[in-house]
Parts: C-alpha cells; sequence; structure tokens
C-alpha cells in the first residue's frame, strides 16, 4: 500500500492519542529525554537568534513541537490527514493536560524550565498548523505559495516516514524531504518504529515499512554532517502489537549539501 492509497482521511485522532498518548510511556519519556538533550546541547554550542521549526507529519502528537519552543518565534505543524489538522488547530488555543506530563520530561533541562510558566501562551502565539503532503516538499512551491522549502532552522519527524507506506523507496524519498525542508547545519530529531508491519487506529489500519537502524542511517547518508541513532529495543519500549522497537536519529544537516 502506497502513501496514497491509505485512509488518511479517516485516520482518528483521538482514538490515536488514547491508544499512545494519554499517558505517558517509557519510550517516550526515553525518546524525550535523548531530543531534549540533543537540542539543548546544539544551542548551547551554537547560539543562534530565535529560529523557524517544523514538525513533519505531527499526527495528533504535540510532543515534537514541544520539544522545539525554547527556541522558535514559529512552529509549522504539517499534516495531510483533515481530522488530524483539526484536532492540532483544536489544541492551539490551550493543549491538553495530558501533554503536561511530557512537558515535565523536558522541564527537567534549564532551556526548558525558564519558559515553563509561559508554555501555553508560547504555543498558542508561536505555533501554527499548516495541511500540506510530506511529498510536497519535493516542489518548490509550498502550502501554496513560492517559497524555497529549505527555510526551517530547526525540525522534527516522528514515526512518519516508515508509518505512511509499505514502500522502502518511499521511506527514503520521505526522509530525503524533511532534510531537504531544512537550511544547512539545522539540527533536527526523528523517529521510526522498527520492524512494523502496519497498525490500527480505531477500526482503520494503515501501512507501514519494515525498517532496521542500518536502513534508517543509509536513509540520511549525503544529508548530514552529524547523527547518532539509538535504537529502543526493551519490551517497555513496545507501544504496541507489530513492532521491534523504535529507532531515534538525532543529528545536524549538513551544512554544504
Amino acid at each position: 500500500m502506497l502513501n496514497d492509497d491509505a485512509p488518511w482521511d479517516d485516520f482518528d485522532p483521538r482514538a490515536y492519542v488514547d491508544q499512545n498518548y494519554r499517558d505517558l510511556l517509557d519510550a517516550d519519556a526515553e525518546i524525550l529525554t535523548f531530543v531534549r538533550e540533543h537540542f539543548s546541547n546544539h544551542f548551547r554550542e551554537h547560539p543562534d537568534r530565535l529560529i523557524r521549526g517544523i514538525d513533519i507529519g505531527a499526527g495528533a502528537n504535540l510532543y515534537p513541537a514541544l520539544s522545539m519552543l525554547p527556541w522558535c518565534t514559529e512552529i509549522t505543524l504539517l499534516e495531510r490527514a483533515r481530522k488530524n489538522v483539526r484536532y492540532l488547530r483544536g489544541q492551539k488555543p490551550h493543549y491538553d493536560v495530558s501533554w503536561d506530563s511530557f512537558w515535565e520530561v523536558l522541564c527537567q533541562d534549564p532551556e526548558y524550565a525558564v519558559i515553563d510558566a509561559d508554555r501555553r501562551e508560547r504555543f498558542r502565539a508561536r505555533v501554527q498548523v499548516e495541511q500540506g503532503n510530506l511529498f510536497a516538499m519535493e516542489r518548490r512551491k509550498l502550502f501554496g505559495r513560492s517559497r524555497d522549502p529549505r527555510r526551517w532552522q530547526i525540525g522534527t519527524m516522528f514515526f512518519v516516514a516508515e508509518s505512511i507506506s509499505t514502500s522502502h523507496a518511499e521511506f527514503r524519498r520521505g526522509v530525503a524531504c524533511f532534510m531537504e525542508a531544512l537550511e544547512p547545519g539545522a539540527p533536527f530529531a526523528a523517529a521510526f518504529m522498527e520492524g512494523s508491519r502496519g497498525y490500527d487506529v480505531g477500526d482503520r489500519h494503515y501501512p507501514a515499512c519494515d525498517v532496521d537502524e542500518t536502513q534508517v542511517r543509509e536513509s540520511f547518508q549525503g544529508f548530514v554532517e552529524k547523527i547518532e541513532t539509538r535504537r529502543l529495543g526493551e519490551s517497555s519500549h513496545l507501544v504496541r502489537p507489530g513492532h521491534t522497537g523504535i529507532i531515534l536519529a538525532c543529528g545536524r544537516r549538513d551544512r554544504n549539501s
């Protein structure tokens, strides 16, 4: 099943949140810890002006956007599925308290703690939701207006490239589109389900591509000057039936490509 064949407009965000994010899982706590350290260390070493970030394939998951919040004047949540877009826009004014446990993990770092009191106001003011297809980023026109897609200085992509198709070619294409959206030198974090054969949301089945850590690393070749991957494969990291672990990739876009 290719990406265009999947029933994205039937994707049920409330069912997805109930299955995955109503409570903080061990896997997400570990991912958040690594991502928090990666972004905080990057900006301590490379202090910069406030920048613009993007979360590609945001779905019904807010924690990638929260992980970029201390450094961004603007965060674009790019999402294809119509109901997910509506969910994200509904979260923008005052996101659900269930996301507070995810923020608490991030808040263990002072870069996050310093904005703790006004995190919801920052989220409301700085997040924008755009409906769009990841693969549209291959074109030089995005969101219906002329724009160079490599304009974001920080980016995330969580459980997207391997979870939209059964095709390894589309998986690699998805990673490439993510990387091309980032400016040279931009830090990024991406997560992938290892060994996934598909997943159910409500009464709908969605495709996935079976990838391992080697394939994830290979998909970034030619795009990065620095990358670290971690495999989370303990039983506590298995968040649903039908996958064998989680692969987290944190790195920096190549400054010379």
